[in-house]
């Protein structure tokens, strides 16, 4: 009998020139504020959603996570009801009580608890945003798919999605679209491990 795993699902909105810094524009990043406001974006609110309903728990860096947490448990919708009652683990050295409902910390061996993460949750994780946290999964070959929001800008300097890292890793392109007639949504999966 098969032994189900949890496949590790980043999303990530980045620019052409692979800037993920500041999409909100709420960091202070001087070229911040790049992706505008969702709801004004029909396809993107809706691709959301779709992620939120496929993903099983959702897995954060400790910055990504006060971001969301700052703003989603007040707000209404399908989407605030998904995100508000879905399993929420934090990776974090610092946070010790988390205030936002169904939230987890992981604060030891972040490869080791990530491992376990994975085996215990049979589904989706989604790991969205959370830049440092998602280069060391990718560094331990962690991350089984990669979902990007391409935006249409580019803005010569931030925080890259890739930055160096000590493996080479493969990816296969499973799923390209168009979204609100601008922004492209590739969907990379690993690539056969040899």
């Amino acid at each position: 009998m098969e032994c189900l795993v949890g496949r590790i699902v980043v999303t990530e909105n980045i620019s052409l020139d692979g800037v993920i810094r500041d999409p909100a524009g709420d960091e202070g990043f001087e070229r911040g504020g790049w992706v505008g406001a969702i709801r004004d974006r029909p396809e993107l609110a809706r691709q959301a959603l779709d992620e939120a309903r496929q993903a099983d728990a959702m897995l954060l860096g400790r910055r990504t996570y006060e971001w969301f947490a700052a703003r989603w448990p007040t707000r209404i919708g399908e989407l605030a009801d998904r995100l508000n009652t879905m399993p929420k683990v934090v990776v974090s050295a610092t946070l010790t009580s988390p205030e936002w409902q169904n939230t987890s910390v992981l604060s030891g061996d972040v490869i080791e608890d990530v491992t376990r993460l994975k085996a215990r949750t049979p589904g989706e994780i989604e790991v969205p945003g959370s830049g440092r946290l998602v280069r060391l999964l990718m560094e331990h070959d962690l991350v089984d798919e990669l979902r990007l929001k391409v935006f249409p800008i580019a803005l010569g300097a931030g925080e890259h999605l890739f930055g160096e890292t000590c493996t080479s890793l493969g990816w296969r392109l499973a799923d390209v679209r168009v979204l609100d007639g601008e922004t492209a949504f590739l969907t990379y999966q690993r690539a056969p491990r040899d």
